[in-house]
């Protein structure tokens, strides 16, 4: 039973910082305004002009960084802070949105398989939820089969948490340059901003992958053990 709960403790730990990490460094740079004036929704839009990308809407969404952008209806969609704001904040995550809406123009290959695997993920995610549930009153999660089931489902949500760390990365990369190009960052303290935002942001990508690794190979071991031992 240790090894289960230092699994679990080490893993959500690991979620904790890193969602801690981005709220702190977003939070510090939230009050940092840029010397341009720009709100994020303008700059998402600077960067999508100058990019030549055409057709993608920005709108507003309730919540705290809830950024994000919908391939489906291209659709930039920006927490409010960040819609209406003009701190550093504000501008790295509208350019980094902007960065996946780039990507969806460019049919950037890893995005496109991310979309791909959304639906599969979603099945996963709800197979690796409910079936230890199930499993704490029929014993069923510690069968052969349950095994099985429970490394397919967490070994889906790892690869796909795997193709999204070059498309976050990649949409982070593309967010710098865009900004820098298009004159939205004024100072050197604004680059080192919004660098600071996008790398703590990544590290919540991060932990998702080693998380779902973790517990893959916690449930993969098992069988492989049992077929050395065959």
């Amino acid at each position: 039973m240790l090894l289960p709960l230092l699994l679990f403790i080490g893993t959500l730990s690991l979620s904790f910082w890193a969602s801690a990490r981005v709220k702190s460094v977003y939070s510090k740079y939230s009050q940092e305004p840029s010397l341009t004036g720009l709100t994020g929704a303008e700059a998402a839009a600077r960067v999508l002009q100058d990019e030549g990308v055409d057709g993608v809407s920005i709108e507003p969404c309730e919540g705290e960084l809830t950024d994000h952008y919908d391939p489906a209806h291209r659709r930039l969609v920006l927490s409010a802070s960040n819609y209406h704001g003009t701190s550093v904040a504000a501008l790295a995550v509208a350019a980094h949105e902007a960065g996946h809406a780039i990507q969806h123009a460019r049919a950037y290959a890893p995005l496109h398989l991310r979309m791909a695997a959304v639906g599969a993920t979603q099945i996963a995610s709800q197979l690796v939820m409910w079936l230890p549930l199930i499993g704490m009153f029929t014993g069923f999660v510690n069968t052969h089969t349950g095994i099985i089931l429970m490394a397919a489902g967490w070994g889906v949500i790892m690869l796909f948490n795997l193709v999204t760390l070059p498309v976050e990365f990649d949409a982070s990369a593309r967010a710098k340059v865009a900004l820098r190009n298009s004159g939205i960052l004024a100072a050197m303290h604004e680059e080192d901003g919004v660098n600071r935002v996008l790398k703590a942001a990544a590290w919540t990508y991060v932990a998702a992958f080693i998380t779902s690794l973790a517990y893959f190979l916690w449930h993969l071991l098992p069988l492989i053990m049992g077929r050395r031992e065959e």
